[in-house]
């Protein structure tokens, strides 16, 4: 089932970074992250008490809390940097070096959770790789000094984009690790508590609560819409992690980039080249034969 779990978050995220995309056209990328943080909240807690988790609170030991608190921490991290790059940049681009965090994932659940690197999985993980590279595609740039100084501040988007990824596989490690012992959705919901509070704490540092009271309806919908996705993706994914190896779930989690990029093709009108889609195949390839 876990299996099932880990494709079902892969629907769901890709379907969160389109709707994110919409969401942010027009409001400062944190605040928006802070307010999309209370759709997930209200969802994960409505989640636990369906399922009557919150008995298992007063079961909670200080370790187990501790890993949930950093993975909260690590996810806030992640998500700031990630709605800045998609702010910034193209989600056909942005969204492959978020799911390199494949990589990086791999190599710490190999380090830390003793996962073994197989052949199978090391070439899979230079086949993500391959296919990141190729996927981050440079234009040419024949302008002059003024535009190429612009370039290099829209460029901005790169380095937020592997600040995400990196961020993300630290919340996979921490995550599993925090997550033992206790049910996956009462560990989704008390690290989405972690992330609410470092959210808007960086709302309130940069001094951009102003901006909540001029967001538009449509941005209102689709940051609503990109909350449910995300509450359910993790609920989803988490699951799969409590009961199946990081270093397998976390792959299968990452093929949402195909729904990611299907959609903004048909909505965002964003195209691949040539080269991307075949960086696309190699990196859809690697993750296929994590689950042989």
């Amino acid at each position: 089932m876990w299996v099932i779990y880990a494709f079902g978050s892969a629907i769901f995220a890709g379907l969160t970074a389109i709707l994110s995309k919409q969401g942010i056209r027009n409001l400062d990328s944190n605040v928006a992250t802070a307010l999309r943080t209370i759709i997930v909240l209200i969802f994960s807690w409505l989640m636990v008490f369906i399922m009557g988790s919150q008995k298992g609170i007063s079961d909670i030991s200080t370790r187990t809390l501790l890993f949930l608190v950093l993975s909260g921490l690590a996810t806030g991290g992640s998500w700031l940097c990630y709605f800045k790059a998609l702010q910034l940049g193209d989600v056909n681009k942005v969204t492959p070096i978020d799911k390199s965090s494949t990589i990086l994932t791999m190599i710490l659940a190999f380090i830390f959770l003793g996962e073994t690197i197989t052949i199978v999985k090391f070439i899979a993980m230079v086949l993500i790789g391959i296919g990141t590279y190729w996927m981050i595609e440079k234009k040419e740039n024949k302008s002059t000094d003024k535009n190429k100084l612009s370039q290099s501040k829209t460029n901005l988007w790169l380095i937020y984009a592997f600040g995400a990824a990196i961020f993300a596989s630290l919340t996979s490690i921490l995550g599993k690790v925090g997550i033992e012992g206790i049910d996956s959705s009462l560990g989704t919901a008390i690290r989405t508590v972690v992330v609410l509070f470092m959210s808007w704490l960086v709302v309130f540092v940069t001094k951009k609560q102003g901006a909540v009271k001029n967001i538009d309806k449509k941005s209102a919908v689709f940051l609503t819409l990109s909350g449910f996705a995300t509450g359910g993706s993790w609920l989803l994914y988490y699951r799969a992690l409590q009961e199946g190896p990081a270093s397998v779930v976390v792959p299968i989690d990452k093929l949402s980039i195909l729904v990611t990029i299907s959609f903004s093709f048909i909505f965002l009108k964003e195209k691949l080249s040539q080269k991307a889609i075949l960086g696309l195949a190699l990196i859809v390839t690697g993750t296929m034969l994590l689950l042989l």
